[in-house]
This record gives structure tokens, C-alpha cells and sequence, in this order.
């Protein structure tokens, strides 16, 4: 018989078989908690640690990171992906910086005003760095509260989500709301997985419905299927004495605000579209290997076209252009598919 709540079993084991060596752990500062928050959207912890760390070397706190200009900020997320989670931190560190005097709101109703944070993200930001008593409902403790109540449905669907905020309301113990919300992150992270989960050491199984029904399987149900659409687009790797062309991205969009390669589609006349925009006349050179990438909504693959530029109009140099050569590049605000494209010609400059 179970004799101790949902929430007491979660803060028991958490401070014995939870996480407590993250980076971003044992700390209430504000900055760094959300800065943690904001890149576990959608990421693994492994991937990241590396990238928080020299994040926070870099901007050590909210005053640096809003003084800073984007393509900076950029160039530290480059290959996390999700740009535009880095452009809300930036947008938000402005705010912070402006409208509150460059101290983080505690409350997370004001939390969730600002650029990028969420009802939860906020939640989870004020109940670490504050002690608020706040809910939260990221992928994870949608999963462990799923299975745990029997809440059936896509957790996207707007009645499925209202019943699992009901049930993480409940569910919220009167004391030691860190270590319960740091418990039920562990608990998605570790041991209520997607697939196998490892319920012989999950505190709360002796209750679970999920468990007791053997529904595990199919709970959350998954979000319904649709074909993934594919698009394709041929990428120019136009060079110039050793250095390549790059255009910055419009600020939204995919890979908003980086550095890439200009594009044009596949059946579009290559040396023509160059003079076109350009106004310069270059060469054809070879084709590269395709490169498929993989976005949430469509699958994009890339086609590069190697040119050669013997020369390149004055006029055509404008401020969202820039020449870089492959190894420089590799320092710059690129999407990850471009630095994978870039290392394997770092190795071949001798053809150029």
C-alpha cells in the first residue's frame, strides 16, 4: 500500500539517486538557471553542457550577454540549433536590462512575459532560483505524469495538456519544491524514458496506472503522423583566393541571423544567378556529396555547387557579406550542416 504522496516519493529519491553535478545545479542565480532552461528545450543534457559552459565563459552574466551583439551570441550556439532560442536569450537579456533594472522578475507569472520563456520554463526558473511553488510541464514530466495518471491523448492536444497541468497542480508538495522539480526532471530524464523505461527503480510505480494497466507503451500516445515534407536547394560555395562567399540569413526564419552559403534552386541556371545578384563572372567547379539535414516540420537537403570567382565587383561587397576561408569559418555563426560541409573542404585547401 502506498502510504507517502506522489510528491514526497519523488523528493525522497531525488536527493538520493537524482542529479545533483550539472553545471547549472547548486546555484540560485537567476541568470544561469535559465540560461540551462532555455537550452534543455528540445536538447539533451549531454549535448548541452559543452555549450552552456563556454556560453557562460563568454557572457557571464545577463549585462554581458545583453551588451553583446547577436552574431556573438550566435556564434556560441552555433551547431545547438534551435536559433531562435538564442535569439529570444538575447531579446530577453535586453528586456531585463531595460525594464527591470537587471535583476530577473521572481515571480513566473512575469517570467513568462519575457521573450522565449514559457509557463513552465518560468516555473521551473522561479522554483530554483527562488523557491516559488510553481508547476512545470516540459516533455519529460508530461511522460512521467502520463503514465503515472493514465492521462491518454497527444500531450499536444490543448485538452490533453489542460489535464496534465491539472494533474502537476495536484501533485506540487508544500516544502522542498527544488528538489521535487529537479526529482521529476530526473525521474523523465533517467528513469521514465521514452522506450524501456526502468520502472523496477521508479519510486512512484507502485501506483502508476500506466504500470498497473501495461499501458507503458502507449503512453503519451505520440503525436499523430503526417509525411514529413522535403525540400532541396542547391548551396554556392563561391571562393576567391582561397576564401568562401557568405551571406548572413534574414533574422527569421530557419538559421535566422547566421552566416551561410548563398542558395538557388536546383534547376536555376547557376552562373546566371550569380551575375544576376552578384554582377560577377565566375566559373563552374564540382559538385559536392549532399548533405540531408532534418528539421521538426520538413526534411531539407543541400546540394553544394562549388564556383570560382576570379575576380569580384566592388560594388557587390555589402555588410551581410563576408569572405572567410574554411578554417576561419569554423569559428563563425554557421549552421551545423555548413560547418559539416566546411571540415571536409579544410582538408582539400590544397585543391583550391
Amino acid at each position: 500500500m502506498v502510504t507517502r504522496t506522489f510528491a514526497a516519493r519523488v523528493i525522497a529519491w531525488q536527493r538520493t539517486h537524482g542529479r545533483h553535478d550539472l553545471p547549472w545545479q547548486n546555484t540560485r542565480d537567476p541568470y544561469r538557471i535559465w540560461l540551462s532552461e532555455i537550452m534543455l528545450q528540445q536538447t539533451q543534457v549531454a549535448a548541452v553542457t559543452p555549450y552552456y559552459l563556454r556560453f557562460v565563459d563568454a557572457f557571464p552574466d545577463v549585462a554581458a550577454l545583453a551588451g553583446a551583439p547577436i552574431d556573438a551570441v550566435l556564434a556560441h550556439w552555433s551547431g545547438l540549433g534551435y536559433y531562435r532560442r538564442a535569439h529570444h536569450l538575447h531579446a530577453a537579456a535586453t528586456t531585463i536590462m531595460s525594464a527591470h533594472g537587471g535583476h530577473f522578475p521572481r515571480d513566473a507569472a512575469t517570467l513568462a512575459t519575457l521573450p522565449g520563456i514559457g509557463r513552465s520554463t518560468a516555473a521551473a526558473i522561479a522554483a530554483f532560483a527562488f523557491g516559488a511553488r510553481e508547476p512545470i510541464l516540459d516533455g519529460n514530466v508530461k511522460r512521467v505524469l502520463a503514465r503515472h495518471r493514465g492521462i491518454g491523448g497527444w500531450p499536444g492536444a490543448p485538452k490533453v495538456e489542460a489535464a496534465l497541468w491539472r494533474a502537476a497542480e495536484e501533485a506540487l508538495p508544500r516544502r522542498a519544491i527544488e528538489a521535487y522539480t529537479q526529482g521529476l526532471m530526473d525521474l523523465g530524464a533517467t528513469v521514465c524514458v521514452r522506450t524501456n523505461p526502468h520502472c523496477d527503480a521508479c519510486p512512484v510505480a507502485a501506483d502508476c496506472v500506466a504500470r498497473g494497466e501495461a499501458r507503458i507503451a502507449e503512453l503519451p500516445s505520440p503525436r499523430p503522423r503526417k509525411a514529413l515534407p522535403q525540400r532541396a536547394v542547391r548551396v554556392l560555395l563561391i571562393e576567391r583566393g582561397g576564401e568562401i562567399l557568405f551571406e548572413k540569413r534574414p533574422p527569421l526564419g530557419i538559421w535566422g541571423g547566421l552566416w551561410s552559403l548563398p542558395e538557388c534552386a536546383l534547376d536555376d541556371d547557376v552562373l546566371a544567378t550569380v551575375h544576376a545578384r552578384f554582377g560577377a563572372q565566375v566559373q563552374l567547379r564540382d559538385m559536392l556529396p549532399s548533405i540531408a539535414h532534418g528539421f521538426t516540420h520538413f526534411a531539407l537537403t543541400l546540394h553544394p555547387q562549388r564556383v570560382s570567382a576570379a575576380r569580384w565587383p566592388a560594388h557587390a561587397e555589402a555588410p551581410g557579406m563576408v569572405w572567410l576561408t574554411p578554417a576561419d569559418a569554423h569559428h563563425a555563426a554557421l549552421p551545423a550542416p555548413i560547418k559539416k560541409l566546411l571540415r571536409s573542404l579544410v582538408g582539400q585547401a590544397a585543391a583550391w
